[in-house]
């Protein structure tokens, strides 16, 4: 293939052969005029790119239409330039600030507006868009200097934007996008025509400082979604209220689960029954240490700021809690538990012998997010993490991957979790170590996924600095995708604590280090779990498993025996013998969600049975009190699934 001409490869194998200049609509064109006319965008080697941007290479390419996953990303990116356009035009001396990176769920810009815009503007705002997409401009991408951005933009009176050119490295294409009259600085990708959107809705309206910054002025921040057509629209909003309902926030509050208070921001109050929760999960994970072969640690909460230093989370998180120690020593909360396990590894001198060395932890960690990304248990400052390192000889290393997915595959068999994607996260453009180094542990964790019968993706750069990853991405009952286990390869901290064992020639060496999270935060996961469940949690991790509810005040004491038969059995049960219809607290345990309801009446009393109602079952059992707790004992045991 000549310089001047480029071969794609179509989805059906075939290959095609452009001009090196040609761009994506050009393509389109050439295969025919009704895909053309329909292409949003179009995707060359996994990358999403613009209609109307130079190919300039190669490789596997596609066209985006509606129908394709990726469609509702670039028809939200563009509806958010058309409601930066109905906001300038209904307020004429709006300056513009900046949109959304992740455009997968929503679309959002922030503004400094002349008036302070709130709910009841949305509609206004949503009229104006409609007349702008009524107006089906065509999206125009324009590829200018950094000087004539910065004079455009100026000479608009958008200094917000002209503050932005800066962010953008030297060297890269500063491209900018148009439709009607309206110019904003973007990268895109942008639907061809404003048709294109479909159906729109913004959400809310509220605030934001500019930059991220709490001494900066507070900008006002709008959200919206979009879609191809009315009915995802629709759909979408069936959606929105089943998440509402499904809210973790208030199901805690009605579960008695947790609180918050303002004056501990970011950091849950566990009440009894969310603690019997949190327990649960913890309990359950430890009870699979001995399996896996972990040994549980805890290390100490406060550690002089010399070890964040030594760990880089010192530089990685620079709003690091800080106290001050006796003497003017600077002490640091720890936000992660690794520093503290080096420490343990360290402690004496180590042997191959002892390796794998599997450090499990549960304790508090601490990170002071900002105020205003703090949201339920989802994004906490106070949480603990189902935390594990692995120190190992480098051989060592594909047997502890593997170990790690059958450790998560089971976790996820007995929670219930299916539909999970894996990721593999690769180098980013700044890291440390070498790159033969970094090669060899992201093939490792390729192949180890491989073994494990899984499909991956790879999250290109999407590593951290000291290490590729796996990442695993859950999709919940409501299609939402949650980052849950990681598992981690560590390029920097055995080196930053100079970690070393003797090998079996007799000389030291460097342990390889892995870091393992199947549920990640505790909180976070608690938080995505009971959205996932509606709160309606299997009966082995239930605050409380089973509820008697006697028929008349003459039953409590047959109730209470049977609560003490469960309790004895250590089954978490309880009685409700208020003063209320049956019928209501029937309803009352359903509310809460306990998996069983045990009613005991003149004859249960006589048979030494109870009347089981399984929670979402019309049905009714009448079982041998005994034999209620014996299959109540073998389902906690086997987490429901013998």
């Amino acid at each position: 293939m000549s310089e001047s001409h480029i071969e794609l490869e179509l989805p059906d194998g075939r290959r095609l052969t452009a001009p090196a200049g040609a761009t994506s609509l050009d393509v389109a064109r050439e295969i025919g005029r009704g895909l053309a006319k329909a292409a949003l965008a179009a995707v060359r080697e996994e990358e999403v790119v613009d209609l109307r941007a130079p190919l300039g290479r190669g490789g596997a390419f596609r066209l985006i239409t509606a129908r394709d996953p990726e469609a509702g990303a670039v028809i939200r990116h563009s509806a958010e330039h058309v409601m930066a356009d109905a906001v300038k035009r209904l307020w004429p001396g709006t300056q513009i600030d900046v949109g959304r990176a992740d455009h997968s769920l929503k679309f959002q810009y922030d503004f400094d507006i002349p008036v302070r815009a709130g709910p009841g503007d949305l509609e206004r705002i949503e009229a104006e868009m409609a007349s702008i997409v009524a107006e089906n401009s065509p999206f125009e991408r324009q590829v200018v200097s950094r000087e004539e951005a910065r004079r455009l933009f100026d000479e608009m009176g958008e200094h917000l934007k002209v503050s932005r050119i800066d962010d953008i490295p030297e060297g890269e294409e500063i491209t900018l996008f148009r439709h009607g009259d309206f110019v904003d600085l973007c990268r895109g990708p942008h639907v061809q025509r404003a048709e294109q959107i479909g159906a729109f809705k913004l959400t809310e309206v509220g605030g934001s400082y500019w930059r991220g910054d709490e001494s900066q002025p507070m900008l006002q921040r709008i959200y919206g979604v979009a879609f191809a057509t009315r009915q995802e629209l629709d759909e979408w909003s069936l959606r929105l209220v089943e998440a509402k309902r499904r809210d973790h926030r208030r199901l805690g509050a009605e579960l008695e689960l947790f609180q918050f208070h303002e004056w501990a921001p970011g950091a849950p109050f566990y009440l009894p029954k969310g603690l019997r929760v949190f327990n649960g999960l913890a309990d359950y994970l430890r009870g699979l240490f001995p399996k896996y072969g972990y040994d549980e640690v805890m290390a100490p909460l406060l550690f002089n700021i010399e070890m964040f230093k030594i760990s880089g989370h010192y530089d990685m998180f620079p709003d690091l809690y800080k106290v001050s120690g006796g003497e003017g020593e600077e002490i640091g909360v720890k936000p992660m538990n690794c520093p503290g396990h080096c420490l343990i590894f360290q402690s004496r001198k180590r042997s191959y012998r002892e390796l794998p060395m599997r450090l499990a932890e549960f304790s508090r960690l601490h990170r002071n997010e900002r105020s205003g990304t703090l949201l339920g248990l989802t994004r906490v400052r106070a949480m603990s993490q189902d935390d594990a390192h692995v120190f190992c000889e480098p051989e060592q290393l594909a047997d502890e991957l593997d170990r790690m997915l059958a450790m998560m595959r089971e976790v996820y068999r007995d929670l219930g979790l299916s539909g999970v994607e894996m990721y593999v996260a690769t180098r980013p453009e700044e890291f440390i170590g070498e790159p033969a180094a970094w090669d060899r542990a992201e093939r490792l964790l390729r192949e180890a996924l491989e073994r494990a019968g899984y499909d991956y993706r790879i999250a290109a750069g999407e590593g951290v600095f000291y290490g590729p990853k796996i990442e695993c991405h859950f999709r919940d009952a409501l299609g939402r995708s949650w980052q849950l286990s990681t598992f981690q390869v560590d390029m920097a901290m055995p080196q930053r604590f100079g970690l070393r064992y003797v090998g079996r020639d007799g000389a030291e060496h460097t342990p390889a280090m892995l870091h393992r999270a199947i549920l990640g935060s505790l909180e976070r996961f608690l938080g995505v779990y009971l959205e996932h469940t509606a709160g309606d949690l299997p009966a082995w991790l239930a605050p409380v498993q089973a509820v008697v509810l006697p028929v008349a005040e003459r039953h409590e004491p047959y109730a209470r025996t049977v609560d003490e038969a469960l309790c004895e059995a250590r089954l978490r049960s309880e009685v409700d013998a208020r003063n209320e219809t049956l019928g209501y607290r029937v309803r009352a345990a359903e509310t809460v969600k306990v998996p069983y309801i045990l009613v005991v009446g003149d004859r249960e009393e006589l048979d030494g049975t109870v009347t089981v109602r399984r929670r979402h079952r019309a049905e009714q059992q009448t079982l041998p009190t005994k034999e209620f707790r014996s299959n109540l004992e073998e389902e906690v045991r086997t987490r429901g699934i013998s």
